[in-house]
């Protein structure tokens, strides 16, 4: 199981990421909202903006303080260190 640095010492299997985003957009508040109404929001931002949202294949959303941009660059840096390890 692949684990991937959120931020503040959080930490996400890599194997349950659906997609990562902004979380600027109307129709993603609507979903962080729908989603905190029905307990299954995961708040990794303590207390800073909300910089990304993560969308995972259960229907946990987690929020982190970390750019959309920072999170890709180390999925990207573990897939690199897999493929590199199988090799």
């Amino acid at each position: 199981m692949k684990l991937i640095n959120i931020g503040f010492g959080n930490l996400v299997s890599a194997e349950r990421v659906i997609s990562i985003v902004s979380p600027e957009s109307a129709p993603i508040k609507r979903a962080i909202q729908d989603v905190r109404e029905r307990g299954l929001l995961i708040d990794a931002s303590f207390g800073r903006s909300t910089r990304a949202v993560i969308f995972t294949d259960s229907g946990n959303v987690i929020l982190s303080a970390l750019q959309p941009e920072i999170l890709a660059a180390r999925f990207a840096e573990k897939n690199e260190e897999e493929s590199k390890s199988d090799e």
